[in-house]
């Protein structure tokens, strides 16, 4: 009988045209219009589950799109893993920049383009066809499986926590794993093991209940365009450190050796200039940029409203203005004590002519991390070495997934975030395409993953 890896070889071609069937059902969560095609890839999806050899295929309601949960547990005295991926997909717009239809996929130059090709469908793909040659080969897996799939990420997981919640016992596990990230580039497989928290409010500055002409009371009346400009200006020095007290309260430094993994990752200032039109770089001294991206808390201006936006002119003293402002933060930050030091602080450099108030939007999400010397990245770091030929980077993310945290908070188990597709495969843009070469080795980096998890502990 073939082996795992031989059976991989030999049903490529079918392996392929299962994930374009797959990115064929437009999953957009975030459009009503698509939501019958979200529940059409959920049953799709279980299906798959079932038909590669794994158990108790179903797609669970939640109180918006479903979840789809499948397991194999046949491994005594083995640890269990739970493996996260998403089905939904962004929406396609501007659909005229796309070179083909977005939900036709086609092969071109060694790459898949669709959309969820990358983001997540294919590496939800590059998983079922691990299990099933694996399962085909030798009629079992060497650890406990379980494997959820979320049909919201892409709407910011709004019924995720209440799902595991009312299924924890389902869900129990000794480690989640999640690929829903990147490699650093072809060839070089990178391990994440921390992500930034979030949180998001916004500020209002008033001073009247109506807007005012600022002939009869200009010199005369507050402007709040001008107060929220001075407490903006007062929220973070010249070379971007944050001025709130206590805003750096709990932030974990960096140790030498996740420096040094830091720096092997190549960092291009000029393209990423060119690549946003960028003037220049700016940041928190002492720290490169990469540091700061991904391990430094930040505070950040989103967007500022209020007075007249209209053409021509409106000679006004508006009675308000706004802003909207987020804070990403990192390991072991509270975002409650964050957020009620931002708003301590806000009140107390406000002009006193002013009425302020900040009001908190989505809620907020923990910063999470694995220390990188748990022997989850250990297994990983030796499974991705093995496959790949050289010492994968192990990397943190400036931004955030929701699940991730709630998985690591609510579940109590440790996570581990490898991804397989590379990080130009223009994910949420038009032509998103996913490289097949990397789809092809990260199947068989699957099969070694579970290998080097299986033996944690033995």
């Amino acid at each position: 009988m073939a082996t795992p890896e031989e059976f991989l070889e030999q049903t490529r071609e079918q392996g392929l045209k299962e994930l374009e069937d797959f990115l064929r059902i437009p999953s957009i969560s975030s459009q009503p219009e698509h939501a019958n095609d979200v529940r059409r890839a959920a049953g799709h999806l279980a299906e798959q589950y079932e038909r590669v050899g794994l158990e108790n295929a179903q797609v669970i309601e939640t109180g918006g799109h479903p979840v789809v949960y499948a397991d194999w547990l046949k491994a005594p005295n083995k640890p269990t893993v739970l493996l996260y991926g998403h089905y939904d997909v962004q929406p396609v717009d501007p659909l005229d920049l796309w070179t083909s239809p977005p939900f036709e996929p086609i092969r071109q130059d060694g790459q898949l383009l669709g959309r969820g090709s990358s983001d997540d469908k294919g590496q939800i793909a590059l998983h079922w066809q691990a299990i099933q040659a694996r399962l085909n080969s030798t009629g079992e897996l060497p650890l406990n499986l379980k494997v959820i799939a979320e049909g919201e990420e892409e709407i910011a997981s709004p019924h995720f926590e209440a799902f595991v919640d009312a299924n924890a016992e389902r869900l129990k596990t000794t480690y989640c794993v999640v690929s829903d990230t990147s490699m650093v580039a072809k060839g070089f497989p990178a391990i994440t093991y921390a992500l930034r928290g979030l949180i998001y409010v916004e500020l209002r500055v008033e001073v009247a209940s109506t807007d005012m002409h600022s002939g009869l009371l200009g010199g005369v009346a507050p402007n709040p365009a001008q107060a929220l400009a001075e407490i903006l200006v007062r929220l973070k020095d010249a070379a971007g450190h944050v001025l709130v007290p206590g805003f750096y309260d709990g932030v974990r430094p960096l140790s030498e050796e996740e420096r040094r993994q830091f720096a092997r990752v190549p960092f291009d200032e000029a393209a990423l200039k060119k690549t946003y039109g960028l003037t220049a770089l700016h940041g928190e001294s002492g720290f490169t940029p990469t540091e700061r991206n991904w391990a430094r808390p930040t505070l950040e201006v989103n967007g500022i409203w209020g007075g007249y936006q209209g053409p021509g002119a409106k000679t006004i003293i508006p009675a308000w203005t706004a802003a909207k402002i987020s804070c990403r933060l990192v390991p072991d930050q509270d975002p409650n004590s964050v957020t009620q030091a931002l708003r301590d602080y806000i009140d107390e450099v406000a002009p006193k002519t002013v009425r302020v108030s900040l009001a908190e939007l989505s809620g907020h999400g923990d910063p999470w991390i694995t220390p990188i010397d748990h022997p989850l990245i250990k297994a990983a770091r030796s499974a991705l070495h093995r496959v790949y030929g050289t010492e994968p980077a192990l990397i943190r993310s400036g931004g955030s997934i929701g699940a991730v945290e709630v998985m690591a908070r609510r579940l109590g188990a440790p996570c581990l975030l490898v991804g397989f597709v590379l990080p130009d495969s223009l994910a949420h843009a038009p032509n998103e395409r996913l490289d097949l070469d990397s789809f092809y080795l990260g199947r068989k980096a699957a099969l070694q993953l579970w290998e080097e998890i299986a033996g944690i502990g033995d």
